[in-house]
């Protein structure tokens, strides 16, 4: 078990040495060992635990009361949201190494990473804060890493899912959250940036003969993403095309299916479109994946 001296415990909580040996005195809390100096060691994990709590609630009564209840607590928005605004990247993998031991890696993503990062504001087109900047590098690279080990398709069905965020958007996490949960779920899946160019979007369509499309992101113009979906419906008459978290503004009256805001949730709903008695089947040929008549 780690073990920190005073000062770098007091330091930790952002308080003097004084201040910290004052609580233990009143509260009895954080509860050091003693060496055989005399010395006092706390817990590390007491000394993050009230640091958690002391951020949530500024005042030291109740974050000892929270700290004593949940000890480290489990692992939670709010512990990992600390250790971003810390740019502690390797704190970060911990609380959602934690996470994985008793949750999904879609659960982990939906329930921790992004409300998480969500917490820490959005750069609205402006520049993002250091914290959010380097919350959504860290949270891009975990994304990344998951999708690596994701295991291989296992149906033919192609879904091609265009992202129109920003870099600096928490949109952005949510495509790659989507990519993620389809590509566990077994589906051929690729997650292309909205701004491509008309020939290129052909040579995808024609390679990958997407059952489904997906639009996302609120950074594009609508005539761009209508392109897409009319290049789309022009390849196959088969293809379906979606909308996931808004991507073409809740004025817009177009008849597109709109999946929400959870990629979990928009998951579901593609894998029972393609499970759909009338969903037509697909075969792989040299060109890509070929409809069977």
């Amino acid at each position: 078990m780690s073990v920190l001296r005073t000062h770098a415990a007091a330091a930790m909580l952002g308080v003097s040495p004084n201040t910290l040996r004052s609580w233990e005195r009143r509260f009895g809390y954080p509860t050091p060992r003693r060496t055989a100096g005399g010395h006092r060691q706390f817990d590390l994990a007491e000394i993050e635990a009230l640091r958690q709590a002391f951020e949530e609630t500024h005042n030291v009564s109740s974050a000892i009361s929270i700290a004593r209840e949940r000890g480290t607590g489990p692992s939670s928005p709010a512990r990992l949201r600390s250790a971003l605004c810390r740019f502690e990247e390797l704190e970060a993998d911990r609380i959602l190494e934690e996470s994985l031991a008793v949750r999904s890696v879609e659960r982990t993503v939906e329930e921790v990473l992004l409300p998480a990062i969500d917490s820490l504001g959005s750069a609205d087109g402006a520049s993002p804060s250091a914290e959010l900047g380097f919350a959504l590098r860290w949270a891009t690279g975990w994304l990344a890493a998951a999708k690596r080990v994701a295991p291989p398709a296992t149906r033919t069905e192609s879904v091609l899912i265009f992202d129109a965020s920003a870099p600096s958007d928490i949109d952005a996490l949510h495509a790659q959250t989507l990519e993620l949960c389809l590509r566990r779920a077994g589906l051929r899946t690729l997650l292309l940036t909205a701004e491509i160019d008309a020939s290129r979007l052909a040579h995808v369509l024609q390679a990958l003969s997407p059952r489904l499309v997906v639009l996302t992101g609120r950074r594009a113009w609508l005539d761009a993403l209508g392109r897409i979906a009319y290049q789309s419906r022009r390849a196959s008459e088969h293809v379906e095309v979606l909308d996931f978290r808004g991507a073409l503004g809740e004025s817009d009256q177009s008849k597109v299916q709109r999946l929400g805001a959870s990629a979990v949730g928009a998951r579901d709903l593609l894998l029972a479109r393609l499970n759909a008695p009338d969903a037509a089947p697909h075969v792989r040929s040299r060109g890509g994946l070929a409809r069977v008549s």
